[in-house]
């Protein structure tokens, strides 16, 4: 018998690069889901760093733990100066193009 331990999954691990966050955080919009959303940021933020998302935001990490756990929907404030801060952008499009 194996003796191995297995860690839980953290996609943290796996946004290495700005083309992998942009894909991850697009699929996760699809869903149209705030508290994903939230979720999918905070991974992002662990990827890059929290204790440097919370000095460019000027939130306190607990906070920023707090609001982009996917528990509860952070505010729009606080969605905005996170997006900023990990110098990301929201664009908008028609949901469905006219053809």
């Amino acid at each position: 018998m194996s003796n191995s331990k297995t860690r839980p999954f953290d996609m943290a691990n796996y946004l290495t690069n700005d083309d992998e966050v942009a894909e991850y955080l697009r699929q996760v919009l699809e869903d149209n889901d705030p508290l994903e959303l939230a979720a999918a940021l905070g991974d992002v933020a662990r990827a890059r760093g929290m204790t440097q998302l919370a000095k460019a935001t000027g939130l306190s990490r607990e906070s920023l733990y707090k609001s982009l756990s996917g528990e509860r929907a952070p505010s729009s404030e606080t969605l905005f100066k996170v997006i900023a801060a990990l110098g990301l952008r929201l664009t908008i499009e028609p949901a469905q193009r006219a053809s």
